[in-house]
């Protein structure tokens, strides 16, 4: 009868897996707290769900367990949150991930939005099985998976050509390269500096030795192009133009504006400061006379507690 008891409270804690429940149960929106603990504590932040982003990974069948996206929600920063569960090993995990956040990003942008719509993803992997070598079990990062407690980095192993091969997520993950060609004043010297020259006004040297560019001055010559490609090629540097000047004049009334703003709320804040120097001075001046604490609080607005 004891061991049946045991039995008993064993059934009766004895919980639903997250990767079920999460697929089965908690997109209903009376088990959000679930899945918004779940997301606060692993995500630094309290998070609070609007609603739940339905997705084609979000599939009923029994081949559901190899979907890309199991659940996805906003946060109140209107940011996109993934959370993948994946119970079985895949050979390509890395790149899974790199493409599930990508059409994630391309999923909900409405077809003519701007790029300002484009929401950040957090992509939150649940694995239940061995994924690479690592001495954590909790890693965070973007290009460089970092151990939260261990601050080691994460290398993913997969099985190619009957050998295994470690992979480091920097090896998958994208690399942004941003060129400031405005900001370049040098003397062209290096290969990279002519490329840089010639990128922000069109120079290349006559005996340039740098990669790709003696190509451009044979190929990409102004007066080698048919006049309507001239013509063209005019009116696209006639666009720019008129585009700068827009954003050069925007930049320059939200500067006359903001100074303007600036210099109200500042004039603002000098004469309030004026007026409670000159109250707090004529109490001085009738306290020392002997007039009476609450006359003088209501002539200056000064408070009892400081005039005494």
């Amino acid at each position: 009868m004891e061991a049946k008891a045991d039995f008993m409270g064993e059934l009766k804690d004895k919980y639903i897996r997250f990767d079920w429940a999460i697929k089965r149960l908690l997109r209903q929106k009376a088990n959000f707290a679930v899945l918004e603990g779940f997301l606060t504590v692993f995500l630094g932040e309290r998070i609070t769900i609007s609603e739940i982003l339905e997705s084609e990974g979000n599939q009923l069948t029994p081949e559901d367990k190899f979907n890309r996206v199991d659940i996805k929600a906003l946060n109140s920063k209107g940011e996109i949150i993934i959370v993948e569960i994946q119970n079985t090993r895949e050979v390509y995990f890395l790149e899974r991930i790199l493409y599930g956040v990508a059409k994630a990003i391309t999923e909900h942008i409405a077809l003519g939005e701007t790029y300002r719509s484009v929401k950040k993803v957090y992509s939150i992997s649940v694995l239940y099985f061995d994924l690479g070598k690592g001495n954590d079990y909790l890693y965070h990062g973007q290009n460089r998976l970092v151990g939260v407690h261990t601050k080691d980095l994460l290398v993913i192993n997969r099985r190619e050509r009957e050998a295994i091969v470690p992979r480091m997520p920097s090896e998958i993950f994208p690399e942004y390269i941003l060129i400031r060609v405005n900001e370049f004043n040098k003397v062209a010297v290096s290969p990279l500096e002519e490329w840089m020259r010639y990128l922000k006004d069109g120079t290349i040297d006559p005996h340039t030795t740098a990669p790709g560019l003696g190509e451009a001055r044979e190929k990409l010559r102004y007066y080698a192009m048919s006049p309507e490609e001239r013509h063209a090629y005019d009116e696209h540097l006639n666009a720019i133009m008129i585009q700068n000047d827009v954003l050069s004049n925007t930049r320059l009334e939200g500067l006359e504006e903001g100074l303007a703003k600036g210099l109200e709320e500042g004039l603002a804040k000098g004469l309030e400061k004026g007026k409670e120097e000159q109250n707090r001075e004529n109490a001085r001046k009738m306290r020392e006379l002997g007039v009476d604490p609450e006359i003088i609080r209501q002539v200056t607005g000064i408070s009892i507690e400081a005039i005494e």
